[in-house]
């Protein structure tokens, strides 16, 4: 059973830099795929950033491209996610999150079923 569990956030003015860590255990490459979700108030569920399943290629949403960086250490069982120029809109819950892939490796969105309890990010202007 793969459980996840954040840790990272925080407050931070406009223009600012976070890191966000995920602690991942009973996970195997095989069978799941990793990345950062956000749910903010009032607004859906976003794909922050993803890691294809084959050669860890990362998938970036379009509002964090440039600004946002997801990578992993497997040595720790660790996921992260370096956020810099921080906005405002970025003020969300973030979860890291565990999918199963699809046969051709892609993990899109919806194929994510495990998540953590989330760590709060908060841009002030």
């Amino acid at each position: 059973q793969v459980q996840l569990e954040e840790s990272g956030g925080g407050s931070v003015q406009s223009g600012g830099s976070l890191r966000l860590s995920c602690q991942v255990s009973g996970y195997t490459s095989e069978a799941f795929c990793l990345g950062w979700f956000r749910h903010g108030p009032g607004k859906l569920r976003e794909a922050v950033a993803r890691l294809h399943r084959i050669g860890n290629r990362p998938i970036y949403a379009d509002s964090v491209k440039g600004r946002f960086t997801i990578s992993q250490d497997p040595a720790k069982n660790a996921l992260y996610l370096q956020m810099n120029s921080l906005k405002p809109d970025d003020t969300s819950i973030y979860y890291c999150g565990a999918g199963i892939p699809s046969g051709d490796g892609s993990c899109p969105p919806n194929n994510y079923v495990r998540w953590g309890r989330g760590t709060q990010v908060t841009v002030s202007s």
